[in-house]
């Protein structure tokens, strides 16, 4: 039997380290677009992976940009994919396998046009009101960054609602909107923005989600999915990196309050993903269930022991 044994170390060294992945997938590419959702999620992720042995980048980049980046094979992943919100504009990338379905990572998220509860106390509650009501906010619906308002952008060109083209979308960011809406708040003005939820937005301030956009949101006030996906061919490529990615799903709770804590504390978006892990340690037994790290070992207690996590 002592003849034996080194086979069977062999054998089961050699069966761990199929699952590995090439040197050349030590870089993982992630597309951000500077929502603070993303930057959790994608700090999450570079944390995970940086103890597994990999190198991840994040590069900032609009959100058509991080497409053609990914069909482009400029950029390996993206873990910011709204549905049903996205599904028009990028259909194309999805039917011509410009871009790859990884899975979902998270669930009961909605996305669509919102005023604060003092706005919607006045009636203000659907799309149709709004559109009756251009000088009580001036005409203007604050948005986030231009290639993430085409929705709205869309709406006014069709004149859907009532809206027309004396309204205007403001373009800036996701902080430009953010502190529109701390200004107007503090002020008891009225506002309508591009509110979605995880966000801490949705703890900070009572705010309303309009009905009636289901044309341009989808039903349920946007209720939606958030998707991974990835270039073509990465799953292939690196097995297991994209096992890790596709098994990456997060809840509401993790992102609301973890965004917050970016958001509201001032946290750096690697300590607040710290911190939500070690809230919930059992999320790293999901991510991690087979997978290894890149010079494949069982990546579970290498993570945990890198990261500090019992």
């Amino acid at each position: 039997m002592k003849k034996l044994a080194p086979l069977a170390v062999c054998l089961a060294l050699a069966a761990t380290s199929a699952h590995a992945d090439a040197d050349s997938c030590k870089a993982v590419r992630l597309a951000d677009l500077g929502w603070t959702d993303i930057r959790l999620t994608d700090a999450t992720a570079e944390l995970i992976l940086t103890a597994m042995g990999y190198e991840p980048t994040e590069t900032l980049l609009g959100l058509d940009v991080a497409y053609v980046s990914l069909r482009e094979k400029n950029m390996d992943a993206f873990l910011g994919n709204w549905r049903p919100v996205q599904d028009e504009n990028y259909k194309e990338f999805f039917d011509k396998g410009w871009v790859v379905d990884l899975g979902e990572n998270l669930t009961g998220a909605k996305f669509t046009l919102a005023v604060p509860k003092y706005v919607a106390d006045q009636g203000i509650t659907s799309f149709d009101e709004l559109a009756k009501h251009h000088d009580m906010f001036d005409g203007k619906i604050y948005g986030i960054e231009p290639g993430s308002n085409q929705y709205l952008l869309d709406m006014i060109t069709a004149k859907r609602h009532g809206f027309d083209d004396s309204w205007q979308v403001v373009e800036s960011s996701e902080a430009g909107m953010l502190a529109q809406l701390e200004r107007a708040v503090k002020k008891n003005e009225p506002i309508v923005f591009l509110g979605w939820e995880p966000h801490p937005m949705n703890i900070n301030y009572e705010i309303t989600y309009l009905s009636g956009g289901d044309v341009e949101f989808g039903p349920n006030f946007g209720g939606s999915t958030v998707h991974t996906i990835s270039r073509p061919g990465y799953r292939e490529d690196c097995p297991n990196a994209a096992k890790f990615l596709s098994q990456l799903v997060f809840n509401l709770d993790y992102e609301n309050q973890g965004m917050r804590m970016i958001m509201t504390d001032g946290a750096e978006p690697q300590d607040a993903a710290k911190a939500m892990m070690a809230k919930s340690p059992e999320l790293l037994d999901k991510w991690l269930a087979g997978v290894t790290t890149l010079d494949g070992q069982d990546a579970l207690p290498v993570v945990k022991a890198a990261l500090g996590i019992e």
